[in-house]
């Protein structure tokens, strides 16, 4: 009796036996950044042009009210972020990262682009800060689900031990578009006459976010989703109610990561974007040169992040983060003590100083909170925690800081603001355990 030789078929590919595309993590980490800047340069350019904005949809005789009705709207976008978190982020972790990360860009854009295009208070009345609420609620709809897709979406693509350098490329988005924000800003101020910037001027800024769109829109045109998402989704293994699982599972790392991020976030709006207020309003320095002075930080930072993204591969997540948060907490009344001394060059030397500590904490803590979720719900867990982080440490901060400045008549109290979140910051980060050299779960 002979045996009948069979063939057996070759086992299911898988998403780990897929060929990836060359340079997948370079390319992933430029589409994730160019995104970012989108997001991060309309609520740089809003919070940079805010004492601008003021007068025409919350017109008055009282200046710092005006301000601070303009902060106030600044806010209520962060106040949506939680809510675009939630059902962006499902749709992340349930349909895929990379349509959702291409909503989020065409989203955003679009009410940034409507920014420029609102009437004002002198045309429409009451209408137009009613119009500007609702177009910022939008943007910060969409908000929610951009930098912290990115994030995840560069955790998942990154080779294992170099998570802190690729997920450091989220934060660069941040600095550029938060640096070109103030790069434009002084564009305009510079090329146009005080009159020109009120009448018309302001509105060029936001009508920029349209090519940029188009950039960010073509570097995510060929992203694939990845492999580490594929992989859970190929297995059945998503999870079908993703912020459920968040809250009764996971509530630990969304507690931490809530708590981390509203220091990081208090330390990026009171450190550098309540600062350009701060150096105009309060100090008193030509707006033109301050805005040329921030958009050169902004873009210097960005060039520190990937350095400091790739020694927390070295040396850990915690130790850098504790670094830059100590930073932090030591020099911001120094700095804002020496800003104040009526010298501009010292001023811009001084600001230059304290924003040292920012490539730091932000390059590190993005992959730090991707880190601590796992792959089924990370999209809306990262989401839904940074986001509320984001509303504590972001949204609220530049409207306190002016409202303490207003009510004690101490210039230093946006400093003391910070160095609390520092505070909070560095006790919940004795809490977190070591991501760096793990396997994501």
């Amino acid at each position: 009796m002979t045996s009948v030789p069979t063939t057996v078929p070759p086992p299911a590919a898988t998403a780990s036996d897929r060929p990836t595309a060359p340079h997948g993590p370079r390319r992933a980490a430029l589409a994730a950044a160019a995104g970012t800047a989108i997001e991060y340069y309309e609520f740089g350019v809003y919070g940079y042009l805010a004492v601008v904005l003021g007068p025409h949809f919350f017109p008055g005789d009282d200046p710092t009210a005006a301000l601070l009705s303009t902060l106030a709207v600044f806010g209520s976008a962060f106040l949506m972020r939680p809510l675009g978190g939630i059902v962006l982020g499902r749709l992340g972790d349930r349909v895929g990262r990379k349509p959702v990360l291409v909503l989020t860009v065409v989203g955003m854009g679009t009410a940034t682009m409507t920014v420029g295009l609102l009437p004002t208070a002198a045309s429409v009345g009451v209408a137009a800060p009613l119009a500007l609420l609702l177009v910022r609620l939008a943007q910060g709809f969409f908000a929610g689900g951009e930098v912290t897709g990115a994030a995840t979406y560069l955790a998942e693509a990154a080779p294992r031990g170099r998570r802190g350098f690729f997920g450091s490329f989220t934060p660069v988005g941040v600095a550029i578009g938060g640096g070109t924000a103030a790069l434009v800003a002084g564009i305009v101020s510079t090329v146009l006459s005080e009159a020109q910037l009120e009448a018309y001027g302001w509105r060029i800024p936001f009508l920029l976010s349209l090519p940029l769109v188009v950039v960010a829109l073509i570097a995510r045109k060929h992203l694939e989703d990845s492999e580490t998402f594929l992989a859970t989704k190929e297995k059945r293994a998503t999870a079908k109610a993703p912020l459920s699982e968040v809250l009764t599972r996971h509530r630990a790392p969304l507690i931490k990561v809530t708590l981390l991020a509203t220091g990081s976030n208090c330390g990026y709006w009171v450190g550098l974007i309540f600062m350009n207020i701060y150096l105009t309003t309060d100090l008193g320095y030509a707006k033109d040169s301050t805005f040329w002075i921030m958009g050169g930080i902004g873009l210097f930072v960005a060039c520190l992040m990937p350095v400091f993204g790739a020694l927390s591969d070295r040396w850990g997540r915690k130790k850098v983060i504790t670094l830059g948060f100590a930073g932090y907490g030591v020099l911001v009344v120094p700095a804002m003590l020496v800003m104040g001394l009526g010298s501009f060059p010292l001023a811009v030397v001084a600001m230059v100083v304290l924003a040292l500590p920012m490539p730091i904490v932000q390059s590190v803590t993005y992959p730090t909170y991707a880190e601590l979720f796992p792959t089924r719900v990370r999209y809306t867990g990262l989401s839904f925690s940074f986001n509320i982080g984001t509303i504590l440490g972001g949204g609220l901060s530049p409207y306190l800081a002016t409202w303490l400045i207003s009510r004690t008549g101490n210039l230093l109290a946006p400093g003391f603001l910070l160095m609390a979140a520092v505070v909070m910051a560095l006790l919940t980060l004795l809490t977190v355990k070591e991501t760096g050299r793990e396997e994501l779960a």
